[in-house]
């Protein structure tokens, strides 16, 4: 089974690369499976998409593999800055026989010697009339492409179905433009067709569990936030950074204070005489305690009305008539 990881950048297309990669090889007579991984969407982020691809006719027609590919066969770098951020996870799992294919300005021994690897690593064409290569224009479907021919298994052909199929709803020019810089990766690449090997089988037979770590459960009075412990400060109102104040309705109070008190993040419901009551110096508003009072009891004011009726109820023949 092919295992193929694509790193790049929010809005380079990797999300797209990877479907067209995907779609090619199901076009190919191989069982695909394709994902994206990305936390914020938010342009410029790292993300990577994932690609396996599994031959059928030979007994075994379904993927069982989900998730992250941790030894990939081909890893596809779309933004070479990305190589530089640890958490990019651009390197994770890679052995000698993994194929690297980065879009850079800089030669593949450079890279190489940079990042002490062994194994394959190429640069992906671009000409050179292209000023930022980070903003090559259709990087996601050149990445596509000279992955396909990496691969060895993808005909032209079928790649430009793949880009149609899965850019045709954009309109004809995007999937033209897309089109023609996917085949001139594909063609750029064909000195190297076929380099990437299918990798083997995972094997459950020799699993070991991880060494789990067995951690102490710690009393409350160590575990728990408490504002009124070592290393935090009374003095400190915290309470001043509310927005939303919450209210405690002690006709519908029901008293299973262990909830709100455990829930709170900072420890500012304290219990007296079995009854929740809230250290309005320390509350932040995170409204925790109104999400998970199960009787329902604990509602939200604005925090300036909440400031004004306590101001009103202060005045001489306030809010209690005298």
């Amino acid at each position: 089974m092919y295992r193929i990881r694509i790193h790049g950048r929010g809005g380079q297309g990797i999300k797209m690369a990877s479907r067209v990669l995907g779609t090619a090889l199901f076009r190919c007579g191989f069982t695909v499976q394709d994902a994206p991984k990305y936390g914020a969407e938010r342009r410029g982020a790292p993300i990577f998409s994932t690609v396996r691809a599994l031959r059928t006719g030979g007994g075994a027609d379904v993927i069982n593999e989900r998730g992250v590919i941790h030894q990939p066969d081909l890893v596809v770098v779309a933004d070479d800055s990305l190589l530089a951020v640890p958490a990019a996870g651009v390197l994770q799992g890679i052995v000698d026989e993994t194929v690297i294919l980065v879009n850079s300005r800089e030669s593949s021994a450079t890279w190489r010697h940079r990042l002490n690897l062994q194994g394959e690593l190429l640069i992906l064409p671009a000409s050179d009339d292209v000023e930022d290569r980070a903003e090559l224009p259709h990087i996601g479907a050149t990445c596509a492409g000279a992955a396909a021919c990496l691969l060895g298994v993808i005909e032209r052909e079928a790649l430009a179905a793949a880009i149609g199929e899965e850019l045709g709803p954009l309109g004809d020019a995007v999937v033209a433009g897309n089109r023609e810089s996917a085949l001139a990766a594909f063609d750029a690449m064909s000195e190297h067709r076929g380099i990437v090997a299918e990798g083997s089988s995972v094997a459950a037979a020799g699993y070991e569990p991880p060494a789990w770590v067995e951690l102490p459960v710690d009393d409350a009075s160590i575990a728990a936030p408490d504002i009124r412990a070592s290393a935090n400060s009374v003095q400190v109102r915290t309470g001043l950074w509310r927005t939303l104040r919450p209210v405690i309705d002690y006709d519908r109070c029901s008293k299973c204070w262990w909830v709100c008190s455990t829930f709170c993040p900072d420890s500012a419901i304290a219990v007296e005489n079995d009854t929740p009551v809230i250290d309005y110096d320390h509350c932040k508003g995170c409204m925790i305690c109104v999400g998970i009072c199960p009787p329902h009891a604990i509602g939200s004011v604005p925090e300036y009305l909440a400031q004004q009726q306590e101001q009103e109820a202060a005045r001489p023949g306030g809010a209690d008539g005298t």
